[in-house]
């Protein structure tokens, strides 16, 4: 990501991938399209950088791209600002009163509901004939938030623990009304966050 003042991007727009962001989308693709499984969706966060990420899936798989706003990045009060330096203004301290909610931004428990949502309409809409894949580009926030709904565990956690690298590949499964997380690579291990919180 190009993000050289190094704030919290969140929503904000005009925040569009770096070359390496490129090349780190490039090899996720090429992991998904690697796999030999029919992909029978493509959807992707509104957000610019989201619909660069899905570029490379696009092209791989000859989809166009459907923008799905459930699946975009949570609302935070800190959008725009560089968190070192936020978190140390005690003005921003009552932002941080309830992590469990979180205080600063879109309940996680939101957050959750709205990617379930999301994964549930596309998986209905994919039988039959146009039966498949489906590959949802997204957020690192609101995938961690959506392992931790789906494997049972408190939804509270904190932002730096999260084990979602950049253009990683989480995979969900659908069995009867319950998902599952079944797999989780790292395509582009090396890459660097200057913003993603």
């Amino acid at each position: 990501m190009h993000n050289p003042a190094r704030v919290l991007y969140g929503r904000l727009p005009d925040y569009h991938l770096s070359a390496s962001g490129r090349a780190m989308a490039r090899a996720a693709a090429e992991h998904v399209a690697g796999l030999g499984r029919p992909i029978a969706q493509l959807r992707c966060s509104p957000l610019e950088r989201t619909q660069e990420s899905a570029a490379p899936f696009a092209e791989l798989t000859g989809l166009a791209p459907v923008l799905e706003e459930r699946i975009i990045e949570p609302t935070n009060v800190f959008e725009g600002r560089r968190m070192s330096r936020a978190l140390r203004n005690p003005l921003n301290w009552w932002y941080l009163r309830r992590p469990s909610v979180p205080s600063w931004g879109e309940p996680y428990r939101s957050v959750a509901e709205r990617m379930l949502a999301a994964m549930g309409d596309c998986a209905d809409a994919a039988t039959g004939t146009d039966a498949g894949d489906i590959v949802l580009v997204s957020h690192q926030a609101p995938i961690w938030i959506t392992h931790l709904a789906v494997a049972g565990l408190p939804l509270r956690h904190d932002p730096r623990s999260r084990r979602c690298a950049l253009s990683s590949v989480t995979t969900f499964e659908r069995v009867g009304d319950a998902w599952h997380e079944i797999d989780y690579a790292e395509p582009a291990a090396s890459g660097i966050d200057l913003g993603a919180v």
